[in-house]
């Protein structure tokens, strides 16, 4: 039989219900008051700090009871006299769901800096006087071993994962080889030259006698046992895991080696004949790393040979008949005098005239541009929201920023929905994306040029 202490059935339940999202951000709030040593919450204290934990949505007091009854129910919220507690079991998953996200978005690193720290709280064990200073030396030792400990296998299963990735071109490993790989070959350097000095600083100290002074240094009102039994449990993780620390190095050096093997590897897929795809996508690296307009237009020029040509002053007869937005292809062609290629003019009654100055309107051309790009830019900033929100918040909108909020809804509503409800869609140019699904209600939206009513979305703008 297993001795590993089972978690309770319904610790996490709340993240996989139909309302997990208001669930998590309910607990949040509660989570959020005991750091601030606030234990207990009525329903209205919880109605105004849902938004401080991320919460964007309009919530009826009935629907915030019905979280707290399921969070109740689910043994994570107590309550007596119309004020709501977390409970152990709440303090625990919480706990778990925040650890949880960092997991998720963190990554992992080899900290030579953290070594020296674990020397010099062996160093400090060894000669302080204090029993107080003993206990938060103690403390700060078994925190520098965890931190240790944990970056160290996330930053393991990082580069297992970034070993096992086909997708991975050159350029990426290139800067492998100039980082992680130096990286490496530091962290084990180092842990060569300070392994050894670790061990024997451990085997000097007694552990019981400087668990039983860290004891009385801690001021504990209740249950010391288990708390020397957790101090004898991290000594021991401690001097295991320096005494298995060449194991890492050799981990260390195999992925060094499978890193060097793996640069090979796509090296040679590189020197292969490419396509037209792969060309592309080397050519958008480089204008990526293009630092200027002037810079990119050069790279343009060179890759596809287009300069500009001498009628690009040339226009139609009566340009506001033709819709700004329209494309080329579906507009009337232009007439284009047949010597203006060959004499620089158009045809006159007289001899070839001087090719006109066409800078000015090249500038003005591009002011425009530029123009209508900060107006694009102003607008996604409008648009774009921190997290979900209903379309019936939205106020204060431009008749263009509308306009823009319309065509994303329209694609998302033109769009699959996923097995949670949700309709994603992005632009044409892959810059902005909404992720939408139902809500119930009515949304008007006002702009200078009207109002539009209609079914109520929550919506979450993000860029891309």
């Amino acid at each position: 039989m297993t001795t590993f202490p089972p978690v309770p059935a319904d610790l996490f339940r709340f993240t996989t219900t139909d309302h997990a999202e208001l669930h998590t951000a309910v607990l949040r709030v509660f989570g959020l008051a005991n750091e601030r040593l606030e234990t207990a919450l009525t329903v209205d204290d919880v109605q105004q700090r849902l938004k401080e934990a991320g919460w964007r949505e309009q919530l009826t007091d009935g629907e915030l009871t019905t979280s707290l009854t399921a969070l109740r129910q689910w043994g994570l919220l107590d309550a007596a006299q119309q004020r709501y507690h977390l409970t152990r079991l709440g303090e625990a998953a919480y706990a778990g769901v925040r650890r949880a996200l960092e997991a998720l978005s963190g990554s992992g690193s080899l900290q030579t800096a953290v070594l020296d720290a674990i020397v010099d709280r062996l160093d400090e064990l060894q000669n302080v006087r204090d029993d107080r200073r003993v206990f938060t030396a103690l403390m700060e030792l078994e925190g520098h071993l965890d931190a240790l400990r944990s970056n160290t296998t996330r930053f393991n299963a990082d580069l297992q994962r970034l070993l096992k990735d086909e997708e991975t071109d050159l350029a990426t490993f290139q800067e492998v080889k100039r980082t992680t790989i130096t990286y490496l070959r530091d962290f084990i350097g180092d842990l060569d030259a300070r392994k050894q000095q670790i061990r024997d600083k451990i085997d000097a100290i007694d552990p019981v006698t400087l668990h039983e002074r860290a004891r009385n240094g801690a001021d504990l009102y209740q249950d010391d046992e288990l708390w020397l039994r957790q101090r004898a449990t991290q000594w021991k993780s401690l001097k295991t895991w320096f005494a298995t620390v060449d194991e890492l190095q050799d981990v260390a050096r195999k992925a060094i080696v499978q890193l060097l093997r793996v640069l090979d590897r796509i090296s040679e897929q590189r020197r292969r004949p490419t396509n037209t795809a792969s060309d592309f996508r080397a050519l958008a690296r480089w204008f990526a790393r293009t630092e200027t307009e002037d810079e990119a237009h050069e790279l343009f020029n060179a890759a596809f040979g287009l300069w500009p040509a001498r009628h690009a002053h040339l226009a139609h007869a009566d340009g506001e008949l033709l819709p700004s937005g329209e494309p080329w292809r579906n507009t009337p062609a232009v007439p284009v005098s047949p010597q203006l290629r060959a004499l620089g003019g158009q045809e006159v009654g007289g001899g070839a005239g001087k090719v006109r100055n066409v800078d000015e309107v090249r500038r003005n051309r591009r002011e425009q541009a530029e123009k209508e790009r900060r107006e694009l830019e102003h607008a996604w900033a409008q648009i774009q929201t921190d997290g979900a929100v209903r379309i019936s918040t939205l106020t204060n909108l431009d008749h263009d920023t509308f306009h823009r909020l319309i065509d994303l809804v329209g694609r998302a509503l033109g769009s699959d929905p996923d097995s949670t409800g949700t309709r994603t869609a992005g632009t044409t140019d892959g810059r902005m994306q909404i992720n939408l699904r139902n809500a119930r209600g009515w949304a008007t939206i006002t702009t200078q040029k009207g109002t539009l009513s209609g079914p109520d979305y929550v919506i979450d703008v993000q860029s891309r």
